[in-house]
């Protein structure tokens, strides 16, 4: 069984406060691209294997598909480690790029495993919680706005189909790093500076854009702030750091602007991916096969 793990980009991401848990409080708007790892399932005798054709993503139990397989497999009233599976991960969606992709590709694993194993519903969506904030959110897709975690999911209208630029520039950004540089700045100002607003898409859409870790992140890589200015300048309709970087997107409502902009973007130390927006339906139809 072959499946499709799309990546996300946020919207908007707003941090509102940390928790006493150590986590913090989000209100962040989801929004699904067609960009996708793509993950094949084989029934085979023998203890559980993953293979990754990224050297960079871990094919042991530190991965995310691996424990949504032990999640599975004990919710199912078996006993010990999973088995009979292997699992090859064909990965596209980059590492430490505030795309989702290890998120996605769990909650990918955790469909099809559930399907292996026929687990019921409720435990997929409990699992989904416990491996990871993002991961709940792609057993839904489309564009969704989350809040505490970013795990509380509520449905929004679908925003209009866009173009996406995504530019990746030649290093990554940890999420832990990402939360803990906007904590050293909310403590130096009482609470760190909001940037963006509601603002008018080409297509007529109004919704909230906007990235609070965004500063804090150029902050130590000033490449993203340069990134987001060249893509307003090459008129996107809107362009921002996603998630926690390190990757930045810029939506265009026309495919020749978005490849124009792509191709001034691209570099010897950067690369472009161009791609779009998937709406909710689309993307549980695509998700599922």
């Amino acid at each position: 069984m072959r499946v499709r793990a799309f990546a996300k980009i946020n919207l908007s991401l707003r941090v509102v406060a940390t928790r006493d848990d150590g986590y913090h409080e989000l209100r962040t708007i989801f929004q699904s691209i067609a960009l996708h790892d793509t993950l094949t399932f084989a029934r085979r005798r023998g203890a559980f294997a993953l293979t990754a054709d990224d050297p960079a993503c871990p094919s042991d139990d530190t991965n995310l598909i691996w424990r949504a397989a032990d999640r599975m497999w004990k919710a199912s009233g078996r006993r010990g480690a999973p088995r009979d599976v292997a699992v090859q991960l064909k990965k596209r969606i980059p590492l430490q790029a505030g795309l989702g992709g290890g998120s996605s590709d769990a909650a990918a694993a955790l469909r099809v495993f559930a399907r292996f194993w026929r687990v019921a519903d409720t435990p997929v969506r409990d699992a989904a919680a416990a491996l990871g904030a993002d991961v709940p959110y792609f057993l839904e897709g489309g564009t969704a706005l989350g809040l505490d975690r970013g795990d509380l999911l509520f449905p929004l209208i679908d925003r209009p189909p866009a173009w996406v630029v995504l530019v990746l520039p030649p290093f990554g950004v940890s999420t832990k790093e990402a939360f803990a540089w906007w904590d050293q700045r909310a403590g130096k100002v009482g609470k760190a500076g909001k940037s963006g607003g509601a603002r008018k898409a080409g297509s007529g859409a109004v919704y909230e854009v906007g990235n609070d870790l965004e500063g804090p992140v150029a902050a130590r890589h000033p490449e993203i702030a340069r990134i987001v200015r060249a893509l307003r300048a090459e008129r996107a309709v809107e362009a921002a750091m996603s998630g926690s970087g390190s990757a930045v997107f810029g939506l265009f409502d026309r495919r020749a602007d978005a490849a124009r902009a792509a191709a001034a973007l691209a570099s010897t130390t950067r690369r472009t991916v161009l791609t779009r927006t998937l709406n909710r339906s689309k993307y549980q139809r695509l998700a599922a096969t």
